[in-house]
């Protein structure tokens, strides 16, 4: 006969019984043990810990929703019995039945098949004390719950799911308001739901709307009850509450739930740390439509602030029926089958991989490079890069500041080279927000983290604080109508100082760009005096002198010309010389006369030798007259749009291109200013 161990219990009497069934009423026959049945190979004394793993713990009864009970005592008429037909076990079942005194838990009744090779029993199903119909017990995750590793990028979900489809039921279940016991909770949310899906929707969106988390309860853990109607009583919890109050009004609903513990990169998590110890964090799995599903009710509810003292309710889809291979990232359970992942990953796998946290998905972010989360600089450099869906704008703080890195915008992401100015590990956080205002509420969020560990620094690779992020042209400037640009990478390096650039512009488009270093060597007047700008028909050329050697940047400005407000920042350049020898002067002043299609085409300088001859040639359309003003009025000639002619500079200090609009008018207006240098 077979035999089962219990634990010694001088107190229990032990009745055995053999049961003989007609066979032609034993259910069918099927080949292995149902995890988490009743009637498994467990031996007294363990628990399933919600993993399917087996743990040590003080016998309590359970029902058969395996739901514990109060303790009760066996003659307790407001027990109502669990009763099964003898016709649903086996031919030749052994049953054994301990009977204990009345304050002593109850060991659960074991079953065991007499015969080699057995049939596996039928689930029991029947009422608990409240009398609510249980469901089966939860079957272990098969083949076809598992998704092969890595993600498809096809969904975010493990299951299609119509989110529009869905608002009536969520705009249902938000209003629901019953706190009288979680029975009459589900009661009134099963009203509006009719399939697997919908229940399950109807109990999520509940909870994470109406569950608070229990920061109080967080720090001192012997004071909260992760029991469900505690929950329900309290509307907060830790995690094993929200968990709990899941698994229960599941159950209740007829849907098979799991509550999971494990590891959870979450609130206090440090880049690259190891996980010892006991679980930290659970969550649930849900059986719809012939597979298990993954979902974790307390990220979606919200989230905590840094000092974990003030939780605030946010609503959080992405951890509803999440993607098994997205929600490795930041949750490891227990026992590796409910990762429902092929193959699965280990925990120093998980421990080394890229945490991308939910926004990093939900801003249709694809993939990063390197894939983890500690990198190394090599010469004083460490290099990342974001793949993303088109649209995506990006920024980064090194050590919680925008600085010592060049970001690049690409269709399809960015790059960001980084150079820490002191060895030692620093903390790079990047991140993301779409380009568009309407897509989003405007504010970048944090994507992903890396620990960049420096052992050298590159001395020579210094940005000037007026580099802003990113660096260079783009689909983003391109958007804004700058097209076409003769220089499509960040970085201008020039050997005598000098750079000219060119785009085509959009129709209607204004511009403005100016100079900027680090140092008091240029104002901001003089910083757009060192840029000349020469608009030919829908195409401007940018023209850069550099004062002196240095690392300089060259932003951008833009406008409707048909706007009367200010200029808006499109983007800028970073412009490097070595050079120490170089030393350009500022190009001519320019007044408001100047018109934005003149050209000057000689002299560039806007510093003139002193007793010189000096030789104009302007550009300038719809002119009657043209003059230079040094000591004596020197007039230019028309030649074929060029205005051309010679001034002497002796015995003066300022030079003046003067224009006559109009042959009628008797005045003229100034355009250029040039000075003269010193003797």
């Amino acid at each position: 006969m077979g035999t089962m161990d219990f634990k010694a219990d001088p107190s229990a009497v032990t009745i055995n019984l053999l049961l003989i069934v007609r066979p032609e009423e034993a259910a069918s026959k099927e080949k292995g043990q149902r995890e988490g049945q009743r009637g498994g190979s467990r031996g007294a004394g363990l628990e399933d810990d919600g993993n399917g793993n087996s743990r040590s713990q003080t016998p309590q009864r359970r029902d058969l929703n395996g739901l514990q009970s109060p303790k009760q005592p066996l003659s307790d008429p407001k027990q109502e019995p669990t009763s099964t037909s003898l016709s649903s076990f086996l031919p030749g079942t052994q049953v054994t039945v301990e009977i204990h005194p009345e304050d002593i838990p109850l060991q659960p009744i074991r079953i065991l098949s007499l015969e080699k090779g057995s049939q596996r029993l039928p689930s029991l199903r029947g009422r608990d004390n409240k009398g609510f119909l249980g469901t089966e017990a939860p079957r272990p995750p098969g083949a076809k719950d598992l998704h092969v590793y890595p993600w498809d990028k096809s969904s975010l979900k493990s299951m299609p799911v119509d989110l529009q489809q869905l608002q009536k039921l969520d705009a249902y279940a938000l209003k629901v308001n019953v706190k009288s016991s979680v029975e009459e909770l589900v009661k009134a949310l099963l009203k509006q739901a009719r399939t697997d899906l919908e229940k399950v929707r109807a109990i999520w969106m509940w909870i994470c709307h109406h569950i608070e988390y229990d920061v109080v309860g967080y720090h001192n853990k012997s004071q909260v009850s992760s029991k469900a109607e505690d929950v329900l009583q309290m509307g907060k919890s830790i995690c094993e509450g929200y968990a709990e109050l899941f698994e229960q009004m599941c159950s209740i609903a007829g849907i098979q739930c799991k509550k999971l513990s494990g590891h959870a990169k979450g609130h206090g998590y440090k880049t690259g740390q190891t996980f010892t110890g006991n679980s930290d964090h659970a969550w649930n799995a849900v059986y719809i439509e012939g597979r298990w599903h993954l979902l974790d009710s307390t990220w979606g509810s919200g989230s905590v602030d840094d000092s974990f003292t003030k939780f605030t309710y946010r609503y959080n889809e992405f951890y509803f029926l999440t993607h098994p291979a997205l929600f490795i990232n930041n949750h490891f359970p227990d026992n590796s089958n409910w990762q429902l992942l092929k193959p699965t990953l280990t925990l120093k796998e998980f421990e080394n991989n890229m945490l991308h946290n939910s926004n990093f998905y939900t801003l249709g972010l694809l993939g990063t490079h390197p894939e983890t989360p500690i990198i190394h600089t090599v010469n004083g450099k460490a290099s990342v890069s974001v793949d993303s869906r088109p649209g995506t704008l990006f920024m980064f703080k090194l050590k919680g500041r925008e600085e010592h890195g060049l970001m690049t915008l690409n269709k399809h992401g960015m790059k960001l080279d980084i150079y820490p100015q002191t060895t030692g590990s620093h903390k790079l956080e990047i991140f993301a927000k779409p380009s568009k205002a309407e897509a989003s509420d405007g504010v970048y969020k944090c994507v992903v983290e890396y620990v960049v560990e420096c052992g050298s620094v590159a001395e020579a690779e210094r940005f000037p604080r007026d580099l802003h992020q990113p660096v260079g042209p783009s689909w983003f400037s391109e958007r804004q109508g700058f097209l076409r640009p003769s220089h499509r990478g960040p970085t201008i390096h020039t050997n005598d100082g000098r750079c000219a650039l060119t785009f085509t512009l959009g129709k209607d488009i204004s511009v403005l760009s100016s100079l900027h270093c680090d140092g008091s060597s240029l104002a901001e007047d003089m910083g757009r005096r060192h840029v000349l700008q020469i608009h030919r028909r829908n195409q401007v050329e940018l023209k850069v002198h550099l004062p002196h050697a240095g690392d300089f940047v060259l932003k951008i400005y833009s406008k409707k010309k048909s706007d009367p407000g200010n200029y808006d920042y499109i983007f800028n350049y970073l412009i490097k010389c070595l050079n120490t020898e170089v030393k350009w002067p500022p190009f001519p002043q320019r007044y408001s006369k100047w018109m934005e299609d003149y050209e000057i085409v000689e002299p560039l300088s806007g510093l003139l030798p002193a007793n010189r001859n000096v030789q104009f040639k302007l550009k300038m359309h719809g002119i009657a007259k043209v003059l230079v003003q040094a000591e004596n009025p020197h007039p230019l000639t028309n030649n074929r749009g060029c205005w051309e002619g010679t001034c002497n500079t002796s015995g003066c200090r300022e030079v003046f291109v003067m224009v006559h609009e109009n042959a009628n008018h008797s005045f003229y207006s100034q355009v250029l200013k040039y000075e003269v240098e010193t003797q």
